[in-house]
Protein backbone atom coordinates (compact mmCIF):
# COMPACT_ATOMS: atom_id res chain seq x y z
CA UNK A 1 0.00 0.00 0.00
CA UNK A 2 2.15 2.82 0.86
CA UNK A 3 4.65 1.58 -1.86
CA UNK A 4 1.93 2.19 -4.39
CA UNK A 5 1.70 5.67 -2.95
CA UNK A 6 5.87 6.01 -3.26
CA UNK A 7 6.22 4.47 -6.50
CA UNK A 8 3.79 7.07 -8.03
CA UNK A 9 5.19 10.24 -6.46
CA UNK A 10 9.11 8.73 -6.67
CA UNK A 11 9.75 10.63 -10.07
CA UNK A 12 8.29 13.72 -9.37
CA UNK A 13 9.38 13.94 -5.88
CA UNK A 14 13.09 13.69 -7.04
CA UNK A 15 12.60 15.85 -9.92
CA UNK A 16 11.55 18.45 -7.54
CA UNK A 17 14.71 18.08 -5.29
CA UNK A 18 16.97 18.39 -8.22
CA UNK A 19 15.12 21.71 -9.58
CA UNK A 20 14.92 22.69 -5.87
CA UNK A 21 18.49 22.23 -5.01
CA UNK A 22 19.95 23.80 -8.67
CA UNK A 23 17.63 27.17 -7.35
CA UNK A 24 19.31 27.01 -4.05
CA UNK A 25 23.20 26.56 -5.28
CA UNK A 26 22.09 30.45 -6.98
CA UNK A 27 21.67 31.70 -3.35
CA UNK A 28 24.43 33.10 -1.42
CA UNK A 29 25.19 31.24 1.96
CA UNK A 30 23.00 28.39 1.47
CA UNK A 31 25.09 25.00 1.82
CA UNK A 32 23.70 24.26 5.48
CA UNK A 33 20.06 24.42 3.60
CA UNK A 34 21.07 22.48 -0.08
CA UNK A 35 22.55 19.49 2.26
CA UNK A 36 19.28 19.58 4.41
CA UNK A 37 17.11 19.41 0.56
CA UNK A 38 19.43 16.59 0.27
CA UNK A 39 19.13 14.71 3.15
CA UNK A 40 15.12 15.21 2.83
CA UNK A 41 15.22 13.02 -0.38
CA UNK A 42 18.12 10.69 0.61
CA UNK A 43 15.74 9.50 3.42
CA UNK A 44 12.59 9.13 1.03
CA UNK A 45 15.47 7.18 -1.42
CA UNK A 46 15.71 5.16 1.48
CA UNK A 47 12.28 4.64 2.34
CA UNK A 48 11.66 3.41 -0.89
CA UNK A 49 14.57 0.75 -1.13
CA UNK A 50 13.50 -0.85 1.86
CA UNK A 51 9.64 -0.86 0.24
CA UNK A 52 10.97 -2.67 -2.73
CA UNK A 53 13.29 -5.17 -0.23
CA UNK A 54 9.93 -5.65 1.91
CA UNK A 55 7.48 -5.89 -1.44
CA UNK A 56 10.52 -8.41 -3.33
CA UNK A 57 10.61 -10.68 -0.22
CA UNK A 58 6.96 -10.27 0.75
CA UNK A 59 7.35 -9.43 4.34
CA UNK A 60 4.36 -8.36 6.47
CA UNK A 61 2.57 -5.55 5.18
CA UNK A 62 3.15 -4.12 9.26
CA UNK A 63 6.68 -4.52 8.33
CA UNK A 64 5.94 -1.23 6.01
CA UNK A 65 5.29 1.17 9.28
CA UNK A 66 8.19 0.10 10.87
CA UNK A 67 10.12 1.14 7.69
CA UNK A 68 8.42 4.36 7.42
CA UNK A 69 9.32 4.80 11.22
CA UNK A 70 12.96 4.11 10.57
CA UNK A 71 13.02 6.53 8.24
CA UNK A 72 11.36 9.38 10.27
CA UNK A 73 13.55 8.83 13.27
CA UNK A 74 17.04 10.48 11.93
CA UNK A 75 14.96 13.73 11.19
CA UNK A 76 13.40 13.89 14.75
CA UNK A 77 16.49 13.17 15.90
CA UNK A 78 18.65 15.38 13.69
CA UNK A 79 15.69 17.80 13.18
CA UNK A 80 18.25 20.95 13.29
CA UNK A 81 20.05 19.37 10.37
CA UNK A 82 17.01 18.65 8.36
CA UNK A 83 14.75 21.63 8.46
CA UNK A 84 17.26 24.75 8.78
CA UNK A 85 14.32 26.58 7.40
CA UNK A 86 12.74 30.10 8.96
CA UNK A 87 9.94 31.66 7.80
CA UNK A 88 10.86 34.82 9.79
CA UNK A 89 13.84 36.38 10.23
CA UNK A 90 15.72 35.48 12.72
CA UNK A 91 17.69 38.71 13.79
CA UNK A 92 14.19 40.97 13.36
CA UNK A 93 11.36 39.10 13.32
CA UNK A 94 10.68 40.41 9.72
CA UNK A 95 9.20 37.80 7.47
CA UNK A 96 11.66 36.32 4.58
CA UNK A 97 11.24 36.40 1.35
CA UNK A 98 10.68 32.90 -0.92
CA UNK A 99 14.87 32.90 -1.62
CA UNK A 100 15.54 34.15 1.81
CA UNK A 101 13.22 30.74 3.24
CA UNK A 102 14.96 28.68 0.57
CA UNK A 103 18.82 29.93 0.50
CA UNK A 104 20.15 31.97 3.45
CA UNK A 105 21.55 29.46 6.23
CA UNK A 106 21.60 32.71 8.75
CA UNK A 107 17.62 33.24 8.16
CA UNK A 108 18.36 36.46 7.90
CA UNK A 109 16.23 39.35 5.46
CA UNK A 110 17.81 41.94 3.14
CA UNK A 111 18.41 44.89 6.29
CA UNK A 112 20.05 42.41 8.60
CA UNK A 113 22.33 40.48 6.24
CA UNK A 114 23.55 43.98 5.39
CA UNK A 115 24.42 44.67 8.81
CA UNK A 116 25.96 41.08 9.68
CA UNK A 117 28.10 40.96 6.59
CA UNK A 118 28.22 44.53 4.78
CA UNK A 119 30.95 43.46 2.59
CA UNK A 120 29.24 40.22 0.86
CA UNK A 121 25.86 42.02 0.39
CA UNK A 122 27.70 44.80 -1.74
CA UNK A 123 29.40 41.64 -4.11
CA UNK A 124 25.99 40.36 -4.32
CA UNK A 125 24.33 43.12 -5.10
CA UNK A 126 26.40 43.63 -7.82
CA UNK A 127 25.81 40.44 -8.86
CA UNK A 128 22.05 40.74 -8.75
CA UNK A 129 21.83 43.91 -10.48
CA UNK A 130 18.78 43.96 -12.78
CA UNK A 131 19.75 42.60 -16.64
CA UNK A 132 18.20 45.95 -17.49
CA UNK A 133 20.19 48.16 -14.80
CA UNK A 134 23.55 46.13 -16.99
CA UNK A 135 23.22 46.91 -19.53
CA UNK A 136 22.29 50.43 -19.31
CA UNK A 137 25.93 51.24 -17.85
CA UNK A 138 27.26 48.88 -20.60
CA UNK A 139 25.92 51.54 -23.28
CA UNK A 140 26.67 54.20 -21.27
CA UNK A 141 30.17 53.37 -21.32
CA UNK A 142 30.75 52.17 -24.87
CA UNK A 143 33.14 54.35 -26.88
CA UNK A 144 32.40 52.45 -30.26
CA UNK A 145 29.64 51.32 -31.99
CA UNK A 146 30.07 48.29 -32.30
CA UNK A 147 30.68 47.88 -28.53
CA UNK A 148 26.88 48.26 -28.26
CA UNK A 149 24.65 45.07 -28.41
CA UNK A 150 22.14 46.89 -30.27
CA UNK A 151 19.37 43.99 -29.73
CA UNK A 152 19.14 44.72 -26.53
CA UNK A 153 19.21 48.64 -26.86
CA UNK A 154 16.03 50.23 -25.81
CA UNK A 155 15.15 53.47 -26.79
CA UNK A 156 14.19 55.82 -24.04
CA UNK A 157 12.95 58.63 -26.31
CA UNK A 158 11.41 57.78 -29.67
CA UNK A 159 10.91 60.82 -32.43
CA UNK A 160 10.19 61.62 -35.46
CA UNK A 161 11.80 64.10 -38.64
CA UNK A 162 10.70 65.22 -41.57
CA UNK A 163 12.34 66.65 -44.79
CA UNK A 164 9.87 68.59 -46.67
CA UNK A 165 11.50 68.87 -50.17
CA UNK A 166 10.06 71.15 -52.84
CA UNK A 167 11.98 72.98 -55.99
CA UNK A 168 14.94 72.44 -54.63
CA UNK A 169 14.67 73.88 -51.67
CA UNK A 170 14.47 71.68 -47.89
CA UNK A 171 12.43 73.24 -45.23
CA UNK A 172 14.37 73.64 -42.50
CA UNK A 173 14.47 75.23 -38.98
CA UNK A 174 16.69 77.22 -36.52
CA UNK A 175 16.03 74.89 -33.10
CA UNK A 176 15.45 78.11 -30.23
CA UNK A 177 15.27 75.71 -27.28
CA UNK A 178 15.66 72.50 -25.87
CA UNK A 179 17.93 69.67 -27.26
CA UNK A 180 19.77 70.77 -30.26
CA UNK A 181 19.50 74.38 -29.67
CA UNK A 182 21.16 76.88 -31.90
CA UNK A 183 21.26 74.24 -34.55
CA UNK A 184 19.52 73.68 -37.63
CA UNK A 185 17.47 70.53 -38.26
CA UNK A 186 14.55 69.15 -39.42
CA UNK A 187 10.83 69.95 -38.09
CA UNK A 188 9.54 66.87 -35.73
CA UNK A 189 9.68 66.00 -31.97
CA UNK A 190 8.18 63.11 -29.88
CA UNK A 191 5.84 60.32 -31.12
CA UNK A 192 3.48 60.75 -28.37
CA UNK A 193 1.58 57.06 -26.55
CA UNK A 194 -0.79 55.67 -29.01
CA UNK A 195 0.43 57.75 -32.18
CA UNK A 196 1.63 56.36 -35.17
CA UNK A 197 4.91 57.43 -36.70
CA UNK A 198 3.50 59.23 -39.40
CA UNK A 199 0.52 60.70 -37.23
CA UNK A 200 3.39 62.36 -35.25
CA UNK A 201 4.95 63.34 -38.39
CA UNK A 202 1.90 65.08 -39.31
CA UNK A 203 1.35 66.77 -35.55
CA UNK A 204 4.70 67.49 -35.09
CA UNK A 205 5.57 69.69 -38.82
CA UNK A 206 2.18 71.36 -38.76
CA UNK A 207 2.67 72.60 -34.65
CA UNK A 208 6.14 73.56 -36.01
CA UNK A 209 5.73 75.01 -39.24
CA UNK A 210 2.00 75.48 -39.84
CA UNK A 211 2.10 73.70 -42.47
CA UNK A 212 0.24 70.35 -43.28
CA UNK A 213 2.59 67.98 -45.26
CA UNK A 214 1.83 65.14 -47.61
CA UNK A 215 3.17 62.45 -49.19
CA UNK A 216 5.27 60.75 -46.13
CA UNK A 217 7.82 58.44 -47.04
CA UNK A 218 9.67 56.61 -44.23
CA UNK A 219 13.67 56.91 -45.74
CA UNK A 220 15.92 56.01 -42.35
CA UNK A 221 16.15 54.83 -38.69
CA UNK A 222 18.54 56.70 -36.32
CA UNK A 223 19.67 55.60 -33.29
CA UNK A 224 21.64 57.42 -30.80
CA UNK A 225 23.08 56.54 -27.73
CA UNK A 226 24.47 59.45 -25.57
CA UNK A 227 26.85 59.48 -22.60
CA UNK A 228 24.38 60.84 -20.26
CA UNK A 229 22.11 57.96 -20.55
CA UNK A 230 19.58 59.12 -23.13
CA UNK A 231 18.58 56.87 -25.86
CA UNK A 232 17.02 57.92 -28.69
CA UNK A 233 15.27 56.13 -31.64
CA UNK A 234 14.10 58.65 -34.58
CA UNK A 235 12.45 57.95 -37.79
CA UNK A 236 13.63 60.16 -40.51
CA UNK A 237 10.12 61.05 -43.13
CA UNK A 238 10.51 62.96 -46.41
CA UNK A 239 7.70 64.61 -48.23
CA UNK A 240 7.17 66.82 -51.62
CA UNK A 241 3.60 67.67 -51.33
CA UNK A 242 2.12 70.36 -48.37
CA UNK A 243 -0.70 72.85 -47.76
CA UNK A 244 -1.36 75.85 -45.75
CA UNK A 245 0.94 79.32 -44.96
CA UNK A 246 4.27 78.60 -42.88
CA UNK A 247 4.27 80.64 -39.35
CA UNK A 248 7.25 83.22 -39.39
CA UNK A 249 8.04 80.92 -36.08
CA UNK A 250 6.99 79.38 -32.28
CA UNK A 251 8.20 79.48 -29.41
CA UNK A 252 10.84 76.79 -29.98
CA UNK A 253 11.76 76.96 -34.01
CA UNK A 254 11.84 79.42 -36.59
CA UNK A 255 11.57 77.41 -40.22
CA UNK A 256 13.41 78.67 -43.32
CA UNK A 257 13.64 77.07 -47.00
CA UNK A 258 17.07 76.53 -47.74
CA UNK A 259 18.40 75.69 -51.28
CA UNK A 260 19.29 72.27 -51.03
CA UNK A 261 23.25 72.70 -52.83
CA UNK A 262 23.78 75.74 -49.06
CA UNK A 263 22.72 73.42 -46.60
CA UNK A 264 25.05 74.39 -43.76
CA UNK A 265 26.26 71.21 -41.65
CA UNK A 266 28.24 73.31 -39.91
CA UNK A 267 25.09 74.36 -38.37
CA UNK A 268 23.55 70.75 -37.64
CA UNK A 269 24.39 67.86 -35.66
CA UNK A 270 27.54 66.35 -36.59
CA UNK A 271 25.84 62.97 -37.83
CA UNK A 272 23.56 64.68 -40.36
CA UNK A 273 26.76 65.18 -42.50
CA UNK A 274 26.89 61.55 -42.97
CA UNK A 275 23.10 60.19 -44.22
CA UNK A 276 21.09 63.28 -45.33
CA UNK A 277 23.11 63.69 -48.43
CA UNK A 278 22.65 60.05 -49.35
CA UNK A 279 18.89 60.59 -47.77
CA UNK A 280 18.30 63.71 -50.43
CA UNK A 281 19.15 61.44 -52.98
CA UNK A 282 16.28 58.94 -52.04
CA UNK A 283 18.75 56.42 -50.50
CA UNK A 284 16.89 54.49 -47.53
CA UNK A 285 19.40 54.00 -44.79
CA UNK A 286 20.42 53.15 -40.93
CA UNK A 287 22.21 55.36 -38.88
CA UNK A 288 24.39 54.26 -35.30
CA UNK A 289 25.82 56.97 -33.32
CA UNK A 290 27.75 57.48 -30.08
CA UNK A 291 27.06 61.30 -28.86
CA UNK A 292 29.01 63.13 -25.24
CA UNK A 293 26.77 65.93 -25.43
CA UNK A 294 26.91 66.96 -28.89
CA UNK A 295 30.18 65.97 -29.59
CA UNK A 296 29.86 62.78 -31.83
CA UNK A 297 32.61 59.94 -30.62
CA UNK A 298 31.64 56.72 -33.30
CA UNK A 299 29.06 56.12 -35.67
CA UNK A 300 27.87 53.66 -37.91
CA UNK A 301 26.00 54.26 -41.05
CA UNK A 302 24.42 51.30 -43.28
CA UNK A 303 22.91 52.36 -46.90
CA UNK A 304 20.19 50.10 -48.43
CA UNK A 305 21.77 49.65 -52.25
CA UNK A 306 25.26 49.53 -50.62
CA UNK A 307 24.05 47.04 -47.95
CA UNK A 308 22.63 44.90 -50.89
CA UNK A 309 25.90 45.09 -53.01
CA UNK A 310 28.85 45.25 -50.23
CA UNK A 311 27.25 44.48 -46.79
CA UNK A 312 28.27 47.70 -44.64
CA UNK A 313 29.86 51.43 -45.58
CA UNK A 314 31.04 52.41 -41.75
CA UNK A 315 31.66 56.23 -41.36
CA UNK A 316 33.84 57.41 -38.16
Amino acid sequence: MVLNVFSKAFTWVMLFVIILNLSQRKIPHSAKKRRATLLWASDFLLLYILLIVRDYFKWPSWLEWVMVAITILPIAIFHKIFWPFRIHCSACGKRLSFNQFLGDDDNFCSDCFKEAFPEEAKKIEKKTMKREELLETYFVEAERVDEIPWESWRATETCVLIYLVKDGKVLLILKKKGMGSGYFNAPGGHIEIEETKKEAAVREFKEETGLDVKNLEERGTLYFQFKDGIRMLGYVFFADEYSGEMVDETEETKPFWCPLEDIDYTMMWEDDRLWLPKALEGKHFEGYFIFDDRKMLDSKIIIEEEEESKGELTLA
